[in-house]
């Protein structure tokens, strides 16, 4: 039976094409609900060329100011498109805007659009760049606050002589650093690397059909190769929509929503096999039952609520609610303080 100790959410901040702001003030608002409710982590995409947030640092130190104690996550920055150095600036900044309380989630690869933004981005062919994991590398030796130079280098700006390194730096920020991996290859090098592992409703069906046992798989390859001098985390997404608190209507386009993606859990798609784990829309009797019949979500304590792109705010916080109250008690979740609470509670009351 899972115990989950950690429940997240992770949405993707749309917004309409003309009123851009008020998308991305009701995801602030939305992160300010889950901190309500006891969520201990809410996380963005980060998404170009779509109506998303396309800058993730930029909303998340936004976020850090309406928010004062739940982890603050990137699921995940594409890094092809990012210069490490710039990037690990921006994302030390929101670190320590936040006092330690930033998750930052990346992914290697030839990112999407590149097509259409590469020259852009690049100014000039793109097909020549490293799109690999090293980029992802040079961010997390920045992070670490390797010094650039020799021992004797120093810099000069008024009233200060330092030696160079990224600034701010934020100690510890590069072991919050995590990477979404779908593949056995990706897996191994986040947990060679010492990346905590994202794994969500898709994998690669290296070897089988069956999207739970590839999943499981991955997850003890992960286990098995860590090298990083902390604790592995892996948080475990799924697609959670209970209809408890939604009216009829609601309900009825939750499950269209559901009845619309079902084929593709039937069987592996495409080339790359692509395995889709099912969404789990019900009632919360139902989704709790499923949850506990997922061996894979048996193996973490870690659980990340995908929330749709095509619902509205209402649904959003519906869920929320919902999943807080009525789903995550039952999986053995307690809500952000309130452990700490009850363990202080006993304290008081042995030592009366």
């Amino acid at each position: 039976m899972p115990t989950i100790r950690s429940l997240a959410f992770l949405t993707p901040g749309n917004f309409l094409d003309d009123d851009p702001r008020t998308g991305l003030e009701s995801t602030l608002a939305l992160f300010a609900t889950g901190e309500r409710l006891g969520f201990q982590g809410a996380w963005v995409r980060q998404r170009h060329l779509e109506h998303g947030i396309s800058s993730a640092a930029t909303f998340l130190a936004a976020a850090t100011q309406r928010t004062t104690t739940i982890e603050l996550g990137t699921a995940v920055i594409p890094i092809g498109y990012e210069s490490p150095f710039r990037l690990g600036e921006d994302l030390a900044t929101v670190d320590v805007l936040s006092r330690g309380r930033l998750q930052a989630g990346l992914s290697a690869g030839t990112p999407p659009h590149v097509e259409l933004l590469g020259e852009k981005v690049f100014d000039g062919d793109w097909r020549d760049v490293d799109f690999s994991h090293a980029r992802i590398e040079r961010l997390a030796d920045g992070l670490r606050g390797t010094y650039l130079g020799d021992e004797d280098t120093r810099i000069v700006s008024p009233g200060n002589v330092q030696r160079p390194r990224l600034q701010p730096h934020s100690p510890g920020l590069v072991e919050r650093l995590w990477y979404g991996a779908a593949s056995r290859r990706s897996t191994l090098w986040a947990a060679e690397h010492g990346l905590h592992l994202l794994t969500g409703n898709i994998v690669a069906g290296e070897g089988t059909g069956d999207f739970v046992a590839a999943q499981r798989a991955n997850l003890a390859a992960f286990r098995a190769a860590w090298a990083g001098a902390h604790a592995p985390r892996v948080a475990l997404g799924r697609v959670v929509v209970p209809t408890d608190g939604a009216d009829r209507a609601t309900r009825e386009r939750y499950r269209e929503y559901a009845r619309s993606r079902h084929e593709r859990t039937l069987a592996p798609v495409g080339p790359r096999r692509t395995l889709f784990a099912p969404d789990l829309v019900g009632s919360s009797d139902e989704i709790v039952e499923r949850i506990l019949e997922d061996a894979a979500v048996g193996e973490v304590d870690e659980l990340r609520l995908e929330l749709p792109y095509e619902l509205t705010a209402g649904d959003y916080e519906q869920i929320l609610h919902d999943v807080a109250t009525l789903v995550a008690p039952r999986l053995g979740w307690q809500p952000a303080g309130a452990a700490a609470a009850a363990a202080g509670a006993g304290a008081g009351a042995a030592a009366r």
